[in-house]
């Protein structure tokens, strides 16, 4: 599925990342938040510090997350209880019960 985005759809806004990577990384505003205004999704990308890299990877992130508001869940048909199921069902109640009844005292 190929999602197409309009650049006009799009706020691109840059801003400082926090965390390890040093003093590069430290003044420079290399993270990239997306945010695209017919839907609201808001993405960001801080894994690098190339500003480029993050904005491709915001892009990547926005495109994995238009696509899968847009997909379409089938409706989950019920199927029948299988008769072996069923059977393994009456076991288990039988099994409980005469767990309870071997803990009750003896009325001799």
């Amino acid at each position: 599925m190929n999602t197409e985005i309009n650049e006009a759809d799009i706020r691109v806004e840059f801003y400082r990342a926090s965390g390890p990577g040093g003093q590069h990384r430290n003044t420079t505003d290399s993270a990239v938040r997306l945010r695209h205004l017919p839907t609201g999704i808001v993405v960001h990308a801080s894994e690098s510090r190339s500003q480029l890299k993050n904005r491709e990877l915001a892009m990547q992130r926005l495109i994995l997350a238009l696509e899968k508001r847009n997909r379409i869940v089938k409706k989950r048909l019920p199927t029948k209880i299988p008769n072996g199921q069923k059977l393994q069902r009456v076991a288990k109640k039988r099994m409980a019960a005469l767990r309870r009844k071997m803990r009750r005292p003896n009325e001799d």
